[in-house]
């Protein structure tokens, strides 16, 4: 008995484990301690459907919304560091169960792609290339740019030689978008996003419908939108043809209350979808006045997609991103506008500068989910001091997740479904009655 009690001893001696905490960074806020999952989350709810009562809501989700990682697997689209990490490498060799040498994926690089590329200064091991792929894009263009105009003999040779480096990342991407866990029947990040769309349609049928843009490639907006039924528009229209028109982002969906006196009422449920990067489902042909096309299923790749490059300020200019991006900023510069951005790290200069203007009108608010101590951009935006620029992120409610990630924005920071708020008060009736009558059994 004695070296049991000596065990507890021990045992109370531990010091309790410190809660998660996370930050909720608004300017004007007098200076408090980090806020704790499990008691804080609360008030930053509170703020986020206060926000989203505003006459124009705006989401912009970026990259970092379509990856999900668990248990160390990928099962969405990952984002530019791990596709750098995994593109900037000669894959090893590898053999099948009867010992023949199974070929690398076509994009593959390989020892004469890192030998061409380090002679030009560019070498693949520990530099910024391996870690954002948006970097090697950027050189390559460059480099494509300057040879086209040489008319020296031997830049003809490297203009090739570049050109089939771009085309390699460019098949690699549009795999990597196409060709994941989620194509093979796992249905995490599906789901996710059918939650966030199930939240984001709760708004009064009395205020404007909600916009969502996105610089994502991949299709899980619309699948998610799809499978819970929503009606969208997403600048298409025409059902054996689907083509790009500009004219549908006007269009609202509305329901017949009186067919007497033509009464309408718009419909609950509706979004605008605005894929600011183009998207693996578009296409293009020679049809003059409307020539981009939306085709399913995604068979080849694409010439629409706005890939990684120094000309994507440029690419933004032509048809149909010039209809995107007037859309984008047309939405966030509107009086009371609320603009909402989620797995966004601010890279893009084109939408950083619409969103700066955004900033001089008084109206605007800009709620970010990032961590709050990231550098560049971010660290700007904080540096601003304004109150109308909220920062939310830090660490997630678990050990090894993040409060500013899309799960733990969806289903803790975004308001609750009444069927979810009436699921939460059960749960406490349970908790509450069923302590009660465990402490009166004790007693008896």
């Amino acid at each position: 008995m004695k070296g049991c009690g000596r065990i507890l001893a021990v045992a109370d001696e531990i010091p309790p484990v410190p809660a998660q905490q996370f930050q909720f960074v608004r300017a004007g806020d007098a200076p408090g301690a980090p806020l704790e999952w499990g008691k804080d989350e609360e008030q930053v709810r509170k703020a986020v459907s206060e926000a989203l009562n505003a006459r124009n809501v705006a989401f912009l989700l970026g990259a970092g919304c379509s990856s999900r990682v668990e248990e160390g697997k990928e099962l969405g689209v990952p984002t530019m560091g791990p596709l750098a990490k995994e593109f900037c490498v000669v894959p090893t060799p590898t053999y099948d169960d009867d010992l023949e040498l199974v070929p690398p994926p076509a994009w593959a690089l390989d020892a004469s792609d890192v030998e061409f590329l380090g002679k030009l200064g560019a070498k693949l091991e520990g530099t910024e290339y391996a870690r954002n792929l948006e970097r090697l894009m950027e050189l390559l263009h460059s480099l494509r740019f300057v040879f086209t105009r040489s008319d020296k003999p031997e830049h003809v040779e490297r203009r090739v030689k570049v050109e089939t480096l771009i085309k390699k990342i460019q098949d690699f991407l549009w795999e990597r978008c196409t060709n994941g866990a989620f194509a093979h029947g796992d249905g995490a990040v599906l789901k996710l996003y059918e939650s966030f769309y199930r939240k984001l349609v709760m708004r009064d049928r009395s205020l404007p419908r909600p916009w969502v843009f996105t610089t994502n490639y991949d299709l899980f907006n619309e699948r998610a939108m799809d499978r819970l039924g929503l009606p969208y528009a997403n600048g298409f229209s025409g059902v054996v043809e689907r083509r790009f028109n500009p004219a549908t982002f006007r269009y609202a969906l509305a329901e017949q209350l009186d067919l007497s006196n033509r009464k309408w009422s718009a419909v609950d449920g509706f979004v605008y979808l605005c894929k600011v990067h183009g998207s693996i489902s578009w296409t293009e042909d020679d049809h003059g006045l409307f020539p981009v096309r939306e085709t399913w299923p995604q068979d080849a790749p694409n010439k629409v997609m706005i890939y990684p490059t120094p000309a994507k300020q440029n690419s933004s200019l032509g048809s149909p991103y010039a209809d995107l991006f007037r859309e984008f900023q047309s939405h966030v510069v509107r009086e009371q506008s609320v603009l909402i951005t989620a797995g966004f790290a601010f890279g893009d200069e084109h939408l950083n500068n619409i969103i700066y203007q955004a900033l001089t009108i008084p109206t605007f608010r800009l709620i970010i989910f990032a961590d709050p101590d990231s550098p560049g951009e971010i660290a700007k935006l904080r540096a601003l001091n304004d109150p109308r620029v909220w920062i939310i992120g830090g660490d997630g409610p678990a050990v090894g997740t993040r409060a500013h990630y899309f799960d733990i924005v969806v289903e803790r920071f975004l308001p609750q479904r009444p069927a979810e708020r009436i699921d939460d008060a059960v749960k406490l009736v349970l908790e509450t009655f069923g302590r009660k009558t465990n402490e009166g059994d004790d007693g008896i």
